[in-house]
């Protein structure tokens, strides 16, 4: 006798609405019936590290859904990007006994994970020290801090992230110059493709599994252009919370990636990794709107600019240079801020001015918003946020002015932003202001990490060095 079918459909018609929810649930009741009904046999709780790197466990789903403590060691977000560990010294002491930080999933953040074989999901957990105390120094948290801030104060920012990457050849030794990739044409990807539809159907299978990946995880891609490096892409995504908005760069990072290499090339984030290709920013757009009335502050009744406008911008133009540690973290971050071209070296503001640090694009009133050009694609996005929104926020609690805008480009004239990382750190420990509303703890621990890396890099000798100096000095 044959086996007895399950019927699925009507099992499907009975199950209640929130197990379809693509991502999020709200309670651990819910967790479990959002598990079994796609099978579900593994689970990821990651978090963002300093750099934006996803740290944590993975663990069946059954032991998840089983009240099971998590935790990672502290030290985990006292790391450089190779892995080191900073000394001692301005503020930062490494604890001696490394305890552990529980984790605490997020559990509106529960999605699956597209590119595994076996069926799993992920979710994004927040760090407390074991009494329960927010932990001050892991990049969530420092994100959340800074919006707390301006919930204080009734007010609620609104961000848009765009985010841009490279398509390059693997390359499995660091010695050899990235390449861009060959696309369907058979042709090695050239650059001045900039909005090229043409440009972007090169990766149509590629980009097609970004967009499925992405809808399987409920995050929501705006637009997406080639840009005008060779293989340079461009996602925009859609306007809302920042701690949301941050969730989902740091998944659609990941997905990017694991996207590309299904594809057998690297997608990659660094801000210049293809010596004489334009760079790759993080462009944040900024709106703050008042709580009780649902309005953009940006804008008074009668549609003109306000004065929580300008004060907002002055913060930007004040602070943003001593919080550059945030927004271009590596020393490669700095190859691609360089005077003469779209990525501004300036503390200038313009109206639909692209060669000004920030730009206030043409929009309704209603819409007004700050662009931020500075961050780059490398940033990690929950620092970057957290950067340019405190910077925002101390513009307008301390009314800061803005310098009237420029009408002209602004990329030729001085260089108002640090041109290295040591010197951005310099200025980003020395903002108290800055430091007050990022949390003391966080920004002694970022900086002990940047110096870090820093010495890490001058380890390592350059092909410059090895061209012009070798027989020549």
């Amino acid at each position: 006798m044959p086996p007895v079918k399950k019927d699925v459909r009507s099992k499907r018609v009975r199950a209640p609405a929130f197990v379809n929810n693509l991502r999020g649930v709200k309670n651990w009741k819910e967790v479990s019936a959002w598990l079994e009904w796609r099978g579900i046999e593994d689970i990821e709780c990651i978090t963002p590290d300093q750099a934006g790197v996803a740290r944590g466990k993975m663990m069946p789903s059954s032991k998840f859904t089983s009240n099971t403590s998590l935790a990672l060691p502290s030290a985990v977000f006292m790391t450089t990007i190779s892995g080191r560990y900073p000394e001692d010294g301005n503020g930062f002491v490494y604890p001696e006994d490394d305890g552990d930080l529980k984790m605490v999933p997020d559990l509106s953040t529960l999605t699956v994970v597209p590119w595994e074989d076996d069926p799993t999901a992920a979710v994004i957990c927040d760090l407390v020290h074991q009494d329960g105390r927010t932990v001050e120094f892991t990049p969530r948290n420092v994100l959340k801090n800074v919006v707390a801030a301006y919930d204080k104060l009734g007010l609620k920012p609104v961000v848009a992230p765009e985010i841009e990457f490279y398509l390059v050849h693997k390359n499995p030794d660091p010695d050899y110059p990235l390449t861009p990739p060959v696309g369907r044409s058979g042709r090695a990807i050239g650059g001045g493709a900039g909005y090229s539809i043409a440009g972007v159907n090169e990766f149509d299978e590629l980009i097609d599994d970004i967009y499925h990946f992405s809808e399987s995880q409920g995050l929501e891609i705006d637009t997406l252009i080639h840009e005008e490096g060779a293989g340079q892409l461009e996602i925009n995504l859609r306007h809302g919370d920042p701690i949301e908005l941050a969730d989902q760069v740091f998944m659609f990072k990941r997905t990017i990636r694991e996207a590309a290499l299904k594809h057998d090339i690297y997608a990659t984030f660094m801000a210049k990794p293809i010596q004489g290709q334009p760079g790759s920013a993080m462009h944040i757009h900024q709106s703050i709107i008042d709580k009780k009335t649902g309005d953009n502050i940006f804008t008074a009744e009668d549609g003109s600019e306000t004065e929580a406008f300008f004060h907002f911008i002055g913060g930007m133009q004040q602070h943003v240079p001593n919080a550059l540690a945030m927004l271009a973290p590596y020393v490669n971050s700095y190859r691609r801020l360089t005077p003469g071209v779209s990525a501004p070296v300036n503390n200038k503001w313009g109206y639909d001015n692209r060669t000004t640090a920030f730009r206030v694009p043409r929009s309704d009133p209603a819409a007004r918003r700050v662009e931020n050009r500075i961050p780059s694609s490398d940033a990690n996005p929950y620092l970057a946020l957290a950067a340019s929104l405190a910077c925002g926020l101390l513009g307008l609690t301390r009314k800061l002015e803005a310098t009237p805008p420029v009408v002209t480009a602004a990329n030729q004239a001085e260089i108002d932003l640090p041109r290295g990382l040591l010197e951005a750190v310099d200025l980003f420990e020395q903002d108290e202001e800055l430091a007050t509303i990022l949390g003391k703890a966080f920004t002694s621990t970022f900086a002990a990490i940047k110096r870090t890396e820093f010495e890490t890099f001058m380890e390592v000798i350059s092909p410059w060095e090895r061209e012009y100096l070798l027989l020549n000095v």
